[in-house]
């Protein structure tokens, strides 16, 4: 680990993999839903950041794990911290999208 590895942002294609291989996992995508039609990953779940926590649940398991991402990483960490204060416990910010190097779904 290098000295300035905590500037670097969550890796994107890392978290995906990992959630691929996490049984029962769910990809969120906490985009807007015009982002989400634009290009999404494989397999994501739209729940804009807005729409979070009002009513419509995530998961019906609060220990479900949640891989989150967004455009730039803002938002999903944002989301990540409204869903653990919601309950959910086992939530993993992954970062954006625009680093992510793997195939897309329009």
């Amino acid at each position: 680990m290098g000295l300035l590895d905590f500037l670097k942002g969550p890796d994107i294609n890392q978290g995906v993999k990992e959630c691929g291989q996490t049984p029962g996992a769910i990809l969120l995508d906490v985009r807007t839903p015009q982002e989400y039609q634009g290009g999404h990953i494989p397999g994501s779940k739209n729940v804009p950041l807005q729409t979070l926590g009002g009513g419509d649940p995530v998961s019906a398991a609060k220990d479900a794990p949640l891989f989150v991402y967004c455009y730039s990483g803002g938002r999903s960490r944002q989301a990540a911290g409204l869903l653990a204060r919601m309950g959910y416990v086992n939530v993993k910010n992954i970062g954006g999208i625009a680093a992510y190097t793997g195939r897309m779904e329009h």
